[in-house]
């Protein structure tokens, strides 16, 4: 048979499905930041906006850790901050699905894929986006950094999905993100489809270098995009041309 495998679980990161206006997550973490005296206009402030670049899709709490070595009470002043930030913005700017997410969801559900839900935000940040998107019924399962020792670009988040929710072969998974670190993560987990999402979090080049296999730009091809990965699944490999 073919080397691909049809997919059964398609584990989303939840930022990367969804739009969030006046780029929120930056606005917050440079709120946060500047509790601790990172203010705009220092040299610190500039090196700490390239470590957030670098390190978007992580946990908010692991870049904090990052920015403040040994300064345990700073990093975590820092990320209740951000906390309180976010939901701030989230109130304010407000969030959307990303172009064809809800339809690709519904129909990911109605042929029978399980889906999970994921971000390396923490579980009250996470709430407050799936409660305005209306998104708790979208899912079999919801992930979050509270609930793994390590958030991307770890596999963790993706192997407790495959383990909660009973998924034979880690081949057998997608995982569609728009940051690099989702990708990576999947990659490490061993994911048999890794999508990335042309959403403005990281462009094409980076998301390909990760090890994104596709791009999509309009989520609603995703169900597509799995269809043909089980098509493909059907394939003998000795009919494949080389």
């Amino acid at each position: 048979m073919s080397d691909a495998s049809a997919v059964s679980l398609v584990c989303c990161d939840v930022v990367g499905a969804a739009s969030v206006d006046g780029n929120v997550l930056e606005r917050s973490f440079a709120e946060a930041i500047a509790t601790q005296g990172v203010v705009t206009g220092t040299a610190a402030y500039v090196r700490s906006m390239v470590q957030f670049d670098r390190s978007r899709g992580w946990s908010p709490a692991d870049i904090m850790h990052r920015l403040f070595p040994e300064e345990e009470m700073r990093a975590q002043a820092a990320s209740l901050a951000f906390e309180r930030s976010f939901r701030a913005a989230i109130d304010r700017f407000g969030v959307l699905p990303l172009p064809g997410a809800n339809e690709a969801l519904a129909k990911l559900t109605a042929a029978g894929i399980k889906v999970c839900l994921m971000s390396s935000l923490s579980r009250p940040a996470l709430s407050v986006v799936l409660d305005r998107l209306d998104w708790w019924q979208r899912a079999d399962l919801v992930l979050c950094a509270d609930d793994v020792a390590r958030a991307f670009p770890w596999p963790d988040l993706v192997l407790t999905a495959i383990l909660r929710l009973g998924i034979g072969d880690v081949r057998e998974v997608a995982v569609v993100t728009a940051a690099e670190s989702g990708v990576t993560s999947g990659r490490r987990a061993g994911a048999g489809l890794i999508v990335g999402v042309l959403s403005g979090v990281h462009d094409p080049g980076r998301l390909r270098r990760a090890g994104a296999a596709h791009l999509l730009a309009d989520l609603g091809e995703l169900p597509d995009l799995v269809a043909a990965q089980a098509q493909a699944a059907t394939i003998p490999a000795t009919t494949r041309r080389d």
